[in-house]
């Protein structure tokens, strides 16, 4: 079938729930990839954030089809070596205690949430349940972190929604220090605001509600879903703040393009949940494990080291071409802000002469492969000059 077939067969039995671009991908091998009439592009989305080691990586691909061909699932009663190995691995290079196993970033936060409520209620009754999250945030589409995010534009047509969370403003901490009050049990936050923006948080600012929650036994959730697994140029982007958070939520990156989630519990927080307190049927699934097992030795020092210098790289070459006001972000986690054009004109223009971007609020978003070659950078970074160009 030819794109405009599938975009066809597309419009008539999927629910309308994305508004997609006219572009349908067949195949594809490293950041590079192509339509069903062979139309070349280089994929400077990832997936959001997904596809680490881009398409096809040939050690991926093997890893995971040696385990398809050993088992492919059994229920979280069992045990399977592909869950304890990655488990495993990701604590190893961590200062955190356990790992759950989810299967998205929305239900790891929704783990997360779970969790700090219970601490707060074993320790302190029922009466201790509020969270404050940041405007601007995103924080997955299931009612709790909906309500979670904070952006106005996604608290529309789901009321009633789950009590119990305020935002505050990003950066400035005397707006957080307003909100926290008896009720309060934790405070969660991106390091980068994704869908709000590519907006870093500041170390400062960051620091303060680190010491603050310490201080009064408030759970500290870093929700690392997009940050987390090398793309800001570490393991966690939390790792350049100088901060040990109670509970860090990650997915995306680690599945390099399976379905996968997980909660990192630090000391704090890891007897907190007990059998029947929390579950999901696919978390932990041996096949998406195996290929995690696969991302993670893949991601040594040499690899985030080579990541922080594309970034710098990318960055470098995006702010001298022209309508380009600011790069944002971290690693290769960029946004970029523009005059005289919209970024959603941009990305389309991008879309149509072969490179893949994508949008975050009012910004052009660059999430590439992390493994993309200097040679496919050129050539995307190429096609995106000539978009901004006047």
């Amino acid at each position: 079938m030819n794109t405009e077939e599938i975009m066809k067969r597309d419009a008539e039995n999927v629910m309308g729930t994305y508004a997609r671009y006219d572009l349908c991908l067949e195949k594809g091998n490293g950041a590079t990839c192509y339509s069903p009439e062979g139309k070349k592009y280089i994929d400077f989305s990832s997936g959001i954030g997904v596809n680490s080691l881009g398409f096809c990586d040939k050690g991926w691909v093997e890893a995971i089809t040696k385990q398809a061909n050993m088992i492919q699932h059994i229920s979280n009663l069992f045990y399977t070596y592909p869950c304890s190995k990655l488990a495993e691995m990701v604590l190893k290079r961590t200062s955190m205690q356990k790992m759950f196993f989810a299967n998205s970033g929305a239900e790891a936060n929704e783990g997360a949430i779970k969790t700090a409520r219970k601490y707060s209620f074993q320790k302190y009754g029922e009466n201790r349940y509020e969270i404050i999250t940041l405007v601007n945030s995103f924080h997955g589409r299931t009612m709790a972190t909906i309500t979670a995010t904070g952006q106005e534009d996604y608290h529309k047509y789901f009321a009633p929604f789950v009590k119990g969370f305020s935002y505050a403003k990003a950066n400035d901490i005397d707006d957080v220090k307003s909100k926290i009050n008896e009720k309060t049990c934790a405070i969660m936050l991106e390091l980068v605001q994704g869908e709000g923006g590519v907006v870093p948080l500041e170390k400062d600012f960051v620091s303060n509600i680190s010491k603050i929650c310490k201080e009064k036994d408030i759970i500290f959730i870093v929700d690392e879903v997009q940050t987390g697994i090398g793309r800001t140029g570490t393991l966690f982007a939390y790792e350049q703040f100088s901060i040990e958070p109670d509970l860090v939520t990650l997915a995306k990156g680690l599945g390099a393009g399976l379905p996968i989630g997980g909660i990192l519990f630090g000391k704090k927080t890891c007897d907190v949940l007990k059998p029947g307190d929390h579950g999901t049927t696919f978390g932990g699934n041996p096949i998406t494990c195996a290929g995690g097992i696969e991302v993670l030795k893949r991601i040594d020092d040499a690899f985030l080291k080579e990541v922080s210098e594309k970034g710098a790289y990318i960055k470098d070459a995006v702010e001298k071409m022209d309508n380009v006001v600011s790069v944002t972000g971290m690693g290769m986690m960029l946004g970029i802000e523009v005059k005289n054009k919209t970024a959603k004109d941009v990305v389309k223009t991008c879309i149509e002469n072969g490179l893949i971007p994508l949008t975050a609020k009012e910004k052009i978003r660059l999430l590439p492969p992390l493994t993309i070659t200097y040679e496919e950078l050129d050539e995307g970074l190429e096609i995106l000059k000539k978009a901004l160009s006047n």
